[in-house]
């Protein structure tokens, strides 16, 4: 048996698994300090159906503590971005574009020194140790602790970044946190550089956040490993999360697709997530959410790594219904809802109350939302179906027919059919489609490069590169047996010399775990 738990701003949800069936499934509300959540959610699937901790083989966590950080501006670590390049791109330093709260809720230092490659390999300057020894110093001295390095197409060629950490922690020693953008994002130089300066101030911040959430779990004597989801649906063990927080940003969507896909049948489908806060509205393609195929914009900062192609709006079960104009969101109460509503006996009207009303949902007191016009009520809910059906119809790529699949706790806001797009599927267990999609992530590995591809070697060129990704799926914890290539794109660039060509392949395998008695 395993168990997945998604952490949400307003619900935690988790689900007790054996294989892929659902043993046990319960919705707690999110805890202000999160653990406590999570160490009540276990009780509950406990409650629900018994095991004892030698059971569990596994945790998946799927959490948003990352991001939200990120957002809010705050427990940041002091950071400084290098970036290798010169005499090239002095015009635009690091952090260029970066909101001024941001760069001062990091302490935000940056350098430009000498190194970076053409996209072929050739190197742009060699590198200089003094320079960087300089730099490294200046960092120590205004109490820099995590620091990310990136260099001009360091996809291509990586070398040049480790020389430059290999000297930059000998200078500033071993608890300083060195972030490398050519483990964190793609082709293009100042989205790839901020991703890694996001990684850089997180990194702090996920030793706290991994060890409470292992504390969570051990305090229920689980002693299994816990792993944590990322963006694009693959897990990462703790030691992974401690290096790449950044990996987890939308880990919450993409958990819902994945457990959509999974409840529902669905490969290719619609998925309309509708938590307490927000309604997330992606594409599964295969099992997978959709990729973006631009930058991805994240607190005001342009990023290129890993995201799924999520629209969010504001609607959602704690979202506060306006009562003059029947709007719902984009404010809501939260983890509060237990407390704010009508139906709990607070005094705030949200759409909750609304599903209440209409005979949608039976939680709270109905006595207590009995005084609400039907008219007004059915106006509320007509206004969710047209704003989620406009969002639906923003994602889909073309004007055939799709399934659209609801899930979330939420989604009893919404009707059996959406108009102009057809009936909607609600699965088995859809209130915790998100911690089922955390249960079962695989594991993943993903190359993105560009390579000048010699004559009479594009076939030998382009196995490497999938061999490449299958061995990262390996080492990152899958069964070799059970890794397939899930995504391959080979993008000529014309107007670079020596044929080069752009190559990004991804392959996923079922996690490796430990055998232990159902």
């Amino acid at each position: 048996m395993h168990i997945g738990i998604d952490v949400g701003g307003t619900n935690t949800d988790a689900v007790l698994m054996s294989g892929t069936t659902v043993l046990a499934g319960v919705k707690r509300s999110t805890s202000p300090d999160v653990t406590s959540g999570i160490v009540d959610a276990i009780q509950a699937l406990a409650d629900q159906h018994a095991f004892a901790p030698g059971q569990i083989s596994a945790v998946m966590i799927g959490t948003t503590h990352f991001i939200n950080a990120l957002v809010e501006a705050r427990r940041l670590a002091p950071t400084a971005a290098l970036r290798l390049g010169l005499p090239a791109t002095r015009a635009l330093p690091p952090l260029v574009d970066w909101p001024d709260r941001l760069r001062e809720a990091i302490s935000a230092r940056s350098y430009l020194a000498h190194g970076g490659y053409e996209f072929d390999g050739r190197p742009i300057s060699p590198l200089d140790p003094d320079e960087l020894r300089a730099h490294a110093a200046d960092m120590a001295a205004h109490g820099i602790r995590s620091v990310a390095i990136s260099a001009v197409f360091s996809p291509v060629n990586h070398d040049l970044e480790e020389q430059a950490a290999a000297i930059v922690g000998e200078v500033l020693g071993p608890d300083v946190a060195i972030s490398l953008s050519h483990e964190i994002g793609r082709i293009g130089l100042l989205e790839r550089e901020s991703a890694t300066i996001i990684n850089a101030a997180l990194r702090e911040l996920a030793r706290e956040i991994v060890d409470g959430l292992t504390a969570a779990v051990r305090a229920r004597g689980i002693t299994a490993p816990i792993f944590l989801s990322q963006n694009d649906g693959t897990l990462m063990d703790e030691e992974y999360v401690r290096r790449y927080p950044v990996a987890t940003f939308a880990s919450g969507p993409t958990n819902s697709m994945r457990g959509a896909a999974a409840t529902s049948g669905y490969a290719t489908c619609a998925v309309v997530d509708v938590g307490g806060t927000t309604s997330d509205i992606g594409l599964l393609v295969g099992g997978f959410p959709r990729e973006t195929t631009t930058e991805v914009t994240v607190a005001g900062i342009r990023t290129n790594f890993r995201m799924p192609d999520v629209l969010s709006i504001g609607i959602g079960g704690g979202s506060v219904v306006d009562t003059q104009t029947a709007e719902v969101g984009p404010t809501s109460v939260g983890y509060r809802l237990t407390t704010e509503a009508l139906v709990f006996g607070g005094s705030t009207l949200t759409a909750t109350d609304i599903a209440v009303a209409a005979g949608r949902a039976q939680i709270g007191d109905p006595s207590l939302v009995a005084h609400l016009d039907p008219a007004f009520v059915q106006r509320v809910l007509d206004r969710i179906a047209e704003r989620v059906a406009q969002a639906v119809d923003r994602m889909r790529t073309s004007p055939e027919p799709i399934a659209v699949v609801a899930v979330g706790g939420g989604s009893i806001l919404l009707p059996d059919e959406l108009p102009g797009l057809g009936p909607v599927v609600r699965p088995e267990n859809y209130a915790v489609a998100n911690a089922i999609g955390a249960s079962i992530a695989q594991v993943g590995g993903e190359v993105d490069k560009v390579l000048a591809i010699a004559p009479g070697r594009r076939t030998e060129t382009l196995d490497e590169v999938r061999q490449e990704a299958i061995d990262k799926a390996v080492a990152a914890g899958a069964v070799p047996s059970s890794v397939q290539v899930v995504e391959f794109d080979e993008v000529p660039i014309p107007y670079l010399p020596g044929d080069a060509t752009r190559v990004r392949v991804k392959a996923v395998g079922d996690l490796q775990m430990g055998q232990v008695p159902a």
